[in-house]
């Protein structure tokens, strides 16, 4: 009788921890949303702490049938829980909620993509600041590239950029601490802090060899993401740091100006802009293509959807030239793909990031969430941008040296290149 109950106990036991894993990767997945539109905008995403109280439910549970492709013993998972709660050195200093959410982030992590992370409810919560464009840090945008930390763009006239950041620089250490193996998420969350204290980031601009150790101080984080100028040889310069919240309004400001000066061609800068919405990036670039695609997000291998101009295109008439380098990602190849492919700007610069890829976030009750990649882009001819990146019409590099002496030959290259053009059309 005995061993009957037994064997029901492990039986009920088993159906009931498979579905509590069903929930967590198949449950919420219809309420995510684009982190790429602009209803992505979360003002409260999260609880404002993480209070780690409670206990673990939904130990026991039933699958639903047919959702299962392998056969797998969910039994494992609690055999090696117990194991750490039973015989853990430390056992009694054990958290449970964040050795649940570790085991989260570890099964969302194996899949091997880096824009793929588990965020328990304060990354969330950080990660909508981040939207909103206001955050405590250094102020740079980083990622993994080829399995090492990168810094894909230091945003202008922050603390990264002051201490000499570049957009490609990799970073081997945190405080001391190794970043080998290190997620985007966890890393984030070592080099942010509280205003006016440091993070030492151990730096290689060159090669592993050439390893140095920066010390950075943090500030408070608010920008603008569109910068306007007009230039004295009626050169119109828009300057995107980024795909944000505010992004829309300032454009349109900008463009209400530019075509009050009728100047004689216009400079998009994109560099070092880490991206942002991608409704957003269909619109810059609709002031300039008319009609037809803007970027194409490749689900799979037959499915495909085509996202169209949105019209307008006040600036189709004024010669265009486009800033991009290393630290050009995401929405930014966006833009800059299209209006390469559409003949419609000259791209100066160095190859893009190659970030392009579309993610979704889902949110959970807890205020955790997972930002999920759904898709890929590809440019109006079908060029793939992940990886790949955007190749400038006329490659010009930006040193060191160039940006510690203030020069800046892309730039200068581009203003060389739409005066060239007008001169020709004066003949």
């Amino acid at each position: 009788m005995d061993n009957n109950i037994n064997k029901k106990s492990k039986l009920t036991k088993r159906f009931f921890l498979v579905l509590l894993i069903l929930i967590l990767m198949f449950g919420s997945f219809n309420a995510g949303i684009y982190l790429t539109g602009k209803e992505a905008v979360i003002n409260e995403l999260a609880k404002k702490e993480v209070v780690y109280l409670g206990k673990v439910l939904g130990k026991y549970s039933q699958p639903d049938n047919n959702l299962l492709t392998q056969d797998i013993d969910f039994n494992l998972y609690w055999k090696v829980w117990d194991s750490i709660k039973r015989d853990y050195v430390g056992k009694d200093k054990i958290n449970e909620k964040e050795l649940f959410y570790g085991s989260l982030k570890g099964m969302v992590s194996s899949l091997g993509d880096p824009y793929t992370i588990f965020m328990d409810p304060k990354i969330t919560e950080e990660f909508g600041n981040d939207l909103a464009g206001t955050f405590e840090g250094i102020g740079a945008e980083i990622g993994i590239r080829n399995d090492i930390l990168t810094i894909i763009a230091p945003l202008a006239d922050m603390p990264a950029q002051k201490a000499g950041l570049l957009a490609g620089d990799k970073i081997y250490a945190i405080d001391g601490e190794s970043t080998a193996g290190i997620i985007v998420d966890e890393a984030v969350n070592k080099i942010r802090g509280p205003k006016d204290t440091g993070v030492t980031l151990s730096i290689s601009q060159d090669g592993i060899e050439k390893v140095k150790d920066v010390t950075i101080i943090r500030d408070q984080i608010i920008t603008k993401s569109v910068k306007k100028e007009l230039r004295e040889d009626n050169i119109y310069v828009i300057t995107i740091s980024n795909f944000n919240d505010d992004t829309i309004g300032l454009f349109n400001e900008a463009v209400q100006d530019l075509l009050k000066h009728n100047p004689q061609g216009i400079i998009i800068d994109l560099r070092n802009n880490p991206g942002g919405y991608l409704d957003t990036a269909v619109d810059i670039a609709s002031e300039w293509i008319e009609e037809g695609t803007v970027v194409s997000e490749q689900f799979s291998s037959e499915i495909k959807n085509d996202i169209s101009a949105t019209g307008g295109a006040r600036l189709k008439d004024y010669k265009t030239a486009v800033l991009i380098n290393q630290g050009s990602a995401s929405a930014s190849e966006i833009v800059s793909g299209a209006l390469k492919d559409y003949n419609l700007a000259t791209l100066v610069g160095m190859r893009t990031f190659g970030k392009g890829t579309v993610q979704t976030l889902e949110e959970y009750n807890d205020g955790s969430s997972v930002k999920l990649t759904v898709a890929k882009w590809l440019t109006p001819n079908g060029n793939n941008i992940n990886e790949e990146g955007i190749s400038p019409d006329i490659e010009v590099d930006m040193t060191q040296e160039d940006y510690q002496n203030f020069k800046d030959p892309q730039l200068d290259k581009a203003v060389e290149i739409l005066k060239e053009q007008n001169a020709k059309d004066a003949y």
